[in-house]
């Protein structure tokens, strides 16, 4: 299987000479909670419906749902802590076979190293240390794990995402993240390295900005709907970082997830919400692909016990949440792209006269993209004359604009669809 690289351009990807458009699953409990039979299933699922890549944590996930199959990945002490001396091989053996299973069919693994609950002086592993549940890895026992983990998927030339929903809130966290960029680069060339960092989080250190093995930029866009604006603003953020590198929203709004902390006020995700995130992402820098995430799939909830994590709202049966409609949204967007081969625009939100933000603009050398998130006319500062054309996103209905011209200006009218459309314009 050909592994990825990075454009001379340094913002999309390249797999076999072509394109490569990362078109992400989001399963991070796969390795603890899912069956040979369910996993089967699932792949051949998402395989169907057009994923390229999937998104697992290594070691198991701090929020997952209640599973019949876990198994820890060390050795456990009497007290319930790890220890990481003894590293359990059955449970990675079952890891690996996991992963053939999806290099049979094409897909990439996306796989975590060492999520936030896994290393000093950041947000998560403070917050669980204080309910007595840590597994911090020592500092003594991290390159040990490390070698064995890069090793242990090397073959199979994955993606490492280095860190899962991290911050930075000390030396340690720099310290954990540097070492696991520089081991995976060294004994895993072939394999890109990002980091997964917490919702809206850009601040990343410039000692990590600067790693010469830092592949390319994953953030998350969260699960609050207070906040959706990080969607975009996330990743202008990235786009206007010093070091260029390609960028992917790795964590847009999982569809059905409740709004983190006050779902009781604004509810569920819904597939409208996750479309929207996605797109503006992908015209504010986030090109180089997007990430699909369902509320039961990322947990793997199988009804066998109450879920753990009250602010999310409850997760849906795995089964009722790979058919989630949303999918399709996203397999459209990559289905745009490559149509009309828009890896090299760039965003242009300049040329908007509309006052809202949400609206997006990007600009390619003979198009123009925009995302409307509602309908009414869109009012541009264009010199140059475009030919139109409109898709509704709702149920994906292609129509053609009107369009008018006056004193500078050029003006999209509302369509005939009460719903977020996809505007392009070619010269």
């Amino acid at each position: 299987m050909g592994y990825i690289r990075i454009s001379d351009t340094k913002d999309y990807f390249i797999k076999d000479g072509k394109v490569f458009f990362y078109f992400a699953d989001t399963c991070w409990s796969a390795f603890t909670n899912i069956t040979i039979e369910e996993w089967n299933d699932y792949l051949n699922y998402r395989k169907m419906q057009g994923f390229n890549t999937i998104q697992i944590d290594v070691l198991p996930q701090w929020d997952r749902s209640t599973t019949d199959i876990y198994m820890d990945p060390f050795e456990v002490f009497p007290n319930g802590k790890w220890n990481f001396n003894k590293i359990n091989e059955k449970y990675f053996e079952r890891a690996r076979n996991m992963v053939e299973m999806m290099i049979e069919r094409n897909l990439i693994p996306a796989l975590v190293i060492l999520w936030a609950n896994y290393v000093p002086d950041n947000w998560l592993s403070k917050m669980l240390a204080e309910k007595g549940v840590s597994h911090v890895i020592p500092r003594e026992n991290l390159e040990e794990y490390l070698y064995y983990v890069i090793n242990k998927f090397k073959d199979y030339n994955p993606i490492f995402i280095i860190s899962g929903d991290t911050n930075f809130e000390g030396d340690g966290a720099t310290e954990y993240y540097l070492k696991a960029l520089e081991m995976a680069k060294k004994y895993a060339p072939n394999s890109l390295t990002t980091l997964h960092l917490c919702g809206g989080y850009a601040d990343v250190p410039e000692e990590i900005i600067n790693s010469p093995y830092y592949d390319f930029y994953m953030y998350q866009s969260c699960h609050f709907k207070d906040k959706m604006h990080w969607a975009y603003e996330t990743a202008l953020k990235f786009y206007n970082k010093k070091v260029k590198r390609p960028i992917v929203n790795g964590e847009p709004c999982y569809e059905g997830i409740g709004s983190i902390g006050n779902y009781n006020i604004y509810g569920r995700f819904t597939r409208n919400d996750v479309r929207k995130a996605v797109w503006q992402s992908l015209l504010s820098g986030a090109k180089a692909g997007v990430t699909y995430g369902a509320h039961g799939i990322w947990s793997w909830e199988k009804g066998l016990g109450e879920y753990s994590v009250s602010d999310y709202a409850a997760p849906y049966y795995w089964r009722d949440a790979l058919v989630f409609p949303g999918v399709y949204d996203l397999s459209f967007a990559k289905w745009v792209f490559e149509k009309y081969e828009l890896y090299d625009i760039e965003p242009a939100n300049d040329l908007l006269i509309n006052e809202t933000q949400e609206i997006r603009v990007s600009k390619g050398r003979n198009k123009i993209v925009i995302y409307n998130p509602y309908n009414f006319n869109i009012r541009l500062r264009l010199d140059e004359d475009y030919e139109w054309e409109g898709i509704e996103l709702i149920e994906r209905k292609f129509f053609v604009p009107e369009v008018k011209k006056s004193e500078g200006e050029t003006i999209i009218k509302m369509s005939p669809f009460n719903g977020d459309s996809l505007l392009i314009g070619l010269k």
